[in-house]
């Protein structure tokens, strides 16, 4: 006798070798034996074999349409074998009654299975709908199967292509479109990025680097919303005009966030007066507002070699901005230093009027502005005494804070940046470089830390929260708890000096000019808006960082390619990590001998630039005899510590070339006094 049965949910036919009591002995058509309970058992048969049952059951139940059995299904429950015996009378045999068990299984649109071999028809208006799904299904499936078929031969299906960047940056895993995509890669054997690439549904690597960036952090576009309010119409008449400022900035030209400049004055008693002047945007955008919420969202301009998105609306920025020839509202950090010491003897705060002077530029006097110059007394340019003044005052802070860091800072590195000619992924690649601790980087780079240093301690004397970066043991963060920033060699740390630029100093500009006026600060010790301002500053910053670096490694190797370098010298880093020399790009060579010393050169043969993966593909020529100086290995350590601790940077450039001195990345105290154009 043979059985046919339901075990672990599929239906099974079997011979019987045994029964005891309720449960049979039964030897499966695979050779495997199993006891089956009666209750599991639709029916029993002696012909045909059970093996023979089970190769019949598929062409029978084909023959077998689900619509039409639901037409002939009584209504309420009903078994298997009824149904059959109503389909066949008399003439249903095993292979029959198999068959529609199978059938009926196999259609849970149809039919509501209520128990073992009983089953419901379903409802003819949900039975409707559910046809209509699954026709609708249907079509899907075969629409994917089309456009899979089209991306393998190597069209690009318009649907498709319309949303080509959505499918990448924030796909859809359910819809048709990524299903297809995601199929058809796998079937050309690549990652649906390069085969968009490979289809001209995203045109160029560039354009993923760039446009993936934007849509995943501007998904509403790089533009700013129509319905935010103009600056404000007012001379500010009622802040005191500083009548004996002559103020002026050092920028670079492409630069039109001017949020800072400098004056000095010499006075009697062998004294001079040091001014740092820095634009007051907090005066003009209320907190809340809408404007400020935009600039809250984007908290930081966002820069990379040819691009950049400011935080602020361009005429927003025109309003604050430092221009020459303007009288413009500021907050002023004046310190008042002896000429024989370069000591300082006092410090104020000042919400005024500066009448702007002059705007000098990095790109037309960098190179006139020498150490050598400097000595001589043979500087020939605008502010050349200012200048060579505040040269020897910054070699004094500069002094002041190695010895409190316990060690002076490496110099000798040359900080590589992209001059572009022409615009978009087309440009022409100009490399240039600015070597770390340059007059003018040194004399920006030092009276930015010293105003963010001594003003981060003036919040804590007023009693007056703010946002400061604190450095101990290593580890960089940004937290409303003051704290001593040991690798800039400062007791406080407070982003203040580019308010047009990132939205921490726009804050602490805020609490200043709320304690200067007396009045109570706009944030609160307890604020919980204060703490998620950190806390989002830190995660935009860092994506915003990476942006910038993953940009500088595809224009580096875009000038590889331009060139046609076929070879490159590199530096070791650690182990296989190498800086390659005059770009600033680094990356992992496997097959390095192990045993290279840090600093030691090597040449590289290049087999390849990868601009998806930003990666060049290279192997060892020969290990050079050149190595780093000792200068410049101490400088390539810090910057090895600095991005070991993932320090976030300082102060962001206007373009490659800079428009501010970075007071840097905390990571290494090097990098803390980072030339124009760092990106830390």
């Amino acid at each position: 006798m043979n059985l046919y049965f339901e075990e672990d949910g599929a239906f099974k036919a079997g011979t019987v070798l045994g029964q005891a009591g309720s449960a049979y002995q039964v030897e499966l058509t695979t050779g495997r034996r199993t006891k089956i309970k009666a209750s599991h058992v639709f029916f029993s048969f002696e012909s045909p074999s059970a093996a023979e049952l089970i190769a019949r059951i598929p062409e029978a139940a084909a023959e077998l349409d689900p619509a039409f059995l639901w037409e002939a299904a009584p209504e309420g429950e009903f078994g298997a074998a009824d149904l059959a015996a109503e389909y066949w009378g008399d003439s249903a045999g095993p292979v029959e009654k198999a068959a529609l068990l199978v059938t009926l299984h196999a259609n849970p649109v149809y039919f509501y299975r209520k128990g073992r071999g009983v089953y419901r028809k379903a409802p003819a208006d949900i039975l409707a709908k559910a046809l209509e799904a699954l026709e609708r299904k249907r079509r899907q499936e075969e629409q994917k199967k089309a456009w899979t078929a089209e991306m393998v031969a190597g069209k690009l299906p318009e649907p498709l292509a319309r949303q080509a960047l959505a499918l990448l940056v924030t796909p859809d895993r359910n819809s048709i479109e990524w299903k297809a995509l995601s199929d058809a890669a796998a079937e050309t054997r690549q990652t649906p990025l390069r085969l968009m690439l490979a289809l001209g549904g995203i045109a160029s690597p560039w354009r993923w680097h760039v446009d993936s960036f934007y849509a995943l952090n501007f998904p509403r576009g790089r533009g700013f919303p129509d319905n935010l309010p103009e600056p404000p119409q007012t001379d500010w008449a009622e802040l005191p005009l500083a009548d004996d400022v002559d103020a002026f900035s050092i920028d670079d030209s492409e630069t039109t966030e001017i949020d800072d400049a400098t004056s000095v004055k010499h006075l009697d008693g062998g004294i001079t007066r040091v001014g740092i002047h820095i634009a007051a945007p907090a005066l003009m955008i209320e907190r809340g507002s809408p404007l400020d919420a935009v600039a809250q969202a984007r908290m930081s301009t966002v820069y990379a070699p040819g691009l950049k998105t400011t935080m602020l609306p361009e005429n927003w920025v025109a309003a604050a901005s430092l221009d020459e020839g303007r009288v413009v509202p500021c907050l002023s950090l004046y310190a008042w230093v002896k000429d024989d010491t370069f000591s300082v003897e006092r410090t104020e705060t000042r919400l005024e009027r500066i009448r702007m002077s002059a705007n000098l530029r990095y790109d037309k006097i960098d190179s006139l502005v020498t150490e050598e110059a400097i000595e001589a007394n043979t500087l020939d340019i605008p502010y050349a005494h200012e200048i060579s003044w505040l040269w020897h005052f910054a070699k004094h802070l500069q002094h002041g804070r190695e010895e409190v860091r316990g060690r002076p800072e490496p110099v000798g590195r040359v900080d590589w940046f992209f001059a572009l000619e022409g615009e978009g992924e087309d440009a022409k690649i100009h490399v240039k470089g600015r070597r770390r601790g340059a007059p003018l980087d040194l004399l920006v780079a030092e009276m930015m830390i010293f105003a963010n240093s001594t003003w981060g301690l003036w919040l804590e004397e007023h009693s007056t929260p703010g946002i400061y970066r604190s450095q101990r043991m290593g580890r960089v963060r940004m937290s409303t708890s003051p704290g001593p920033h040991d690798g800039l060699g400062v007791l406080r740390y407070a982003w203040s000096t580019s308010p047009l630029r990132r939205y921490v100093d726009l804050v602490n500009q805020r609490q200043m000019i709320t304690a200067l006026r007396g009045e109570p600060p706009a944030y609160a010790r307890n604020d919980v808006d204060l703490f998620a301002i950190v806390s989002q500053f830190e995660n935009i910053h860092a994506l915003y960082g990476d942006f910038q670096t993953r940009m500088e490694r595809y224009w580096s190797l875009r000038w590889i390619i331009q060139e046609g370098l076929t070879s490159i010298e590199a530096i070791i880093v650690k182990g296989d990590l190498v800086r390659i020399d005059g770009l600033p790009f680094m990356q992992r060579v496997p097959g390095l001998p192990e045993d290279l010393p840090r600093g030691r050169k090597v040449e590289l043969r290049i087999l390849g630039c990868d601009l998806v993966d930003l990666v060049m593909d290279a192997q060892l020529v020969r290990v050079l005899d050149e190595s780093l100086t000792p200068e410049e290995e101490e400088a390539l350590e810090e910057e090895l510590n600095q991005e070991l601790e993932e320090a976030a940077p300082a102060e962001t450039p206007e373009t490659p070339e800079g428009a501010e001195a970075a007071e840097a990345a905390e990571g290494a105290p090097a990098a803390d006094a980072a030339p124009v154009g760092s990106a830390g």
